[in-house]
């Protein structure tokens, strides 16, 4: 069908829009279902131009869920992080440097400090350069509504804005150091790969033990990673039966680790002037189902699998 080759050219940008949009991709990956629903439903002179048509629905999808979640995020058990991708390091056709900015751990965490409506628009225009008109047009508003809700998003982003460095390379054999000292429990070794200021943050959910609030400060985060390795030991995991994989997490170096084969939770770093500068775990099950699929999904092609721009 016609219809769904259109589609599916803009499936990967739409899925973009959507995640970032909500901080979920077992959600993003919904709305975009959704979006193509009802674009197969449409009659021929609703439609402007496909992508156009298409990220209206998916946009407008994602204000009703943000809208709708914010109490639910209210209750969230601990920290909230975003639900983590695996990210291929390669150089796609529509990326860019906002385009790879905007999917970090850090990024999207600072996303949530907006409205729903400062989200919508920050990442049309900011992160797919929709001008005010399309973006107007999108959301119902005007566009010299749009112009003010940019600029408040924008003023609010740029004073918490994470920096931001994309060198796997120069990262690789940090991230191998810190791999070691992690699985030793090695509190020199930490101590030596992390920086002054680094930040630790982990999300159970509440569905699993995870550190309930933001630690800051080398000295505290070696801390919590070396109790998190006593922890595991005191409950009789051989660290035998834990395995720990290096890959790319949102844009930035990553883990999986591992218990007895089963996933169990998934590490996002930030590297900076040569040091582990944060450290985001993301342990909830419901977070990584996504994530494990496409994990199933790389192993089996040249690519990571998954609907991300």
């Amino acid at each position: 069908m016609i219809e769904a080759e259109l589609f599916q050219r803009h499936r990967r940008r739409l899925f973009g829009v959507a995640y970032r949009m909500l901080g979920r991709a077992s959600d993003a990956e919904d709305v975009v279902q959704d979006a193509w629903l009802r674009y197969a439903d449409a009659r021929p002179g609703d439609l402007r131009t496909p992508e156009a048509y298409l990220t209206t629905i998916v946009t407008r999808l994602c204000l009703d869920r943000l809208k709708s979640a914010r109490a639910t995020r209210e209750e969230y058990v601990g920290t909230w992080l975003p639900e983590p991708v695996l990210t291929d390091d390669r150089v796609e056709p529509e990326s860019s440097a906002s385009l790879t900015e905007s999917l970090t751990l850090a990024y999207m965490v600072l996303l949530e400090t907006l409205t729903p409506e400062e989200r919508a628009v920050f990442v049309l225009r900011e992160v797919f350069e929709y001008d005010y008109d399309e973006i107007a047009e999108m959301l119902d508003i005007t566009a010299a509504n749009g112009r003010q809700l940019f600029h408040r998003a924008k003023t609010r982003v740029a004073e918490r804005r994470p920096r931001f460095r994309v060198d796997a390379g120069a990262t690789r054999a940090l991230v191998g150091r810190f791999v070691s000292a992690l699985r030793a429990g090695d509190g020199d070794a930490l101590t030596r790969v992390l920086a002054d200021d680094v930040g630790f943050w982990s999300d159970g959910g509440g569905k699993v033990p995870a550190v309930r609030h933001p630690v800051a400060g080398r000295d505290a985060v070696v801390q919590v990673l070396v109790r998190i390795r006593r922890a595991a030991a005191a409950l009789g995991v051989s660290i035998d039966t834990i395995t720990v994989d290096v890959v790319e997490v949102n844009h930035e170096p990553g883990l999986v680790m591992r218990v007895a084969g089963r996933l169990d939770s998934v590490y996002g770093l930030s590297v900076e002037g040569g040091a582990v500068a944060a450290v985001r775990i993301v342990r909830n099950p419901d977070k990584l189902r996504f994530f494990e699929r496409q994990l199933v999904e790389a192993s089996s092609s040249p690519r990571p699998g998954g609907d991300l721009v």
